[in-house]
């Protein structure tokens, strides 16, 4: 997920992906299940991490399992950016003998983290009746996020009601659930249909998910804010083709690492350095304009999550561009191959 967001930005946190703050009461910490662990384990020090629309829930969540845990019980809270599972907090989870990771599905399966997903509580039976008026034909993939997959199955069978025929795959190792997508990989709409329904907040991921596969027609709809539309790529495309023309002209080239546990792509930034004299790696786990300020280069690579590129590329003072484009930008592959960057695997 992208990692300089901004108080008022609308995408790329929780905040408007159906787990708006209004729906406190109803989440599920699962804090029965993390008071077991601590038991079962004989745990001194437990590691609580949100996602950033969630972090001012952390305290009342740390009171809660104060009152359940045994006298003398530590808990801490991870301060760290937060934006996926990817995004893990691993000074504070390896000074932890439990971590809770709230607010994501497992990316991996580990003894030592607790993931506990908080499913929205949003109905989204209304957006789906307004949603399906734009589907053209009975066949139809269909996709949602992680705060979702509570409902998907009543998704599905509330399509199958109605005489569609519903296309859905789990995707590749890096997805846990059927039908989920990430904002970085869309694996899950690798399907024989035409259409994909994508319901869920916010409208980088269907966007992501129209360039991944630009063959299919994608419906958006968000019960979160209550909007469906079809996802529409040619102003995203535009300013990445801009980024990549601004890019041509490079002479030194700064190829991002980024050290997160799930975001590098340790291979690929070294073969980018050793094809290019001009090119050097640059490793951070926070991959910011200011912190980029300070180099002195004509363009960058981001290696990294791929929403840092084309989330926050207009924010950085020089190009920022995907490998893929890094790669059109020097002239090894053609400017009609511009493709969504997309993270595949684990970690």
């Amino acid at each position: 997920m992208s990692q300089d967001q901004t108080a008022d930005r609308t995408e790329g946190d929780l905040r408007n992906t159906g787990m708006s703050l209004r729906h406190d009461r109803t989440w599920d910490y699962e804090l029965d299940r993390i008071v077991e662990a601590v038991e079962e384990r004989d745990a001194e020090k437990v590691g609580l991490q949100f996602p950033e629309g969630l972090k001012r829930r952390g305290p009342a969540v740390a009171d809660d399992l104060r009152e359940l845990l045994p006298d003398g019980t530590r808990v801490m809270i991870s301060g760290q950016p937060c934006y996926g599972a990817c995004d893990l907090d691993t000074y504070l989870m390896r000074r932890t003998d439990v971590f809770v990771h709230f607010g994501h599905s497992p990316m991996k399966d580990s003894e030592k983290i607790i993931y506990v997903p908080l499913f929205s509580n949003v109905d989204v039976v209304p957006i789906m009746e307004e949603a399906v008026e734009k589907l053209e034909t009975s066949d139809v993939g269909l996709v949602t996020t992680a705060q979702h997959m509570n409902k998907f199955e009543a998704m599905r069978e509330w399509l199958e009601e109605r005489d569609f025929t519903v296309h859905t795959r789990r995707g590749d190792d890096r997805l846990t659930h059927e039908g989920q997508v990430l904002g970085c990989n869309y694996a899950s709409a690798d399907i024989d249909a035409d259409q994909v329904l994508y319901v869920g907040g916010g409208k980088f991921h269907p966007l992501g998910l129209a360039m991944e596969h630009p063959d299919k027609k994608v419906v958006i709809g968000d019960p979160v804010n209550n909007v469906v539309e079809v996802a529409d790529t040619d102003q995203f495309l535009k300013q990445r083709y801009a980024s990549v023309h601004k890019a041509m002209s490079a002479e030194k080239w700064g190829v991002i690492f980024c050290t997160k546990i799930g975001q590098g792509r340790w291979e690929q930034a070294n073969e980018i350095v050793e094809n290019n004299e001009n090119a050097y790696l640059i490793t951070m786990d926070e991959v910011t304009p200011d912190r980029l300020r300070n180099f002195d280069m004509d363009a960058f690579v981001n290696t990294g999550c791929p929403r840092i590129t084309t989330d926050d590329g207009p924010r950085f003072h020089k190009p920022m561009l995907t490998p893929g484009e890094y790669e059109i930008a020097v002239g090894n592959k053609p400017l009609d191959e511009l493709s969504f960057d997309t993270f595949h695997g684990t970690w």
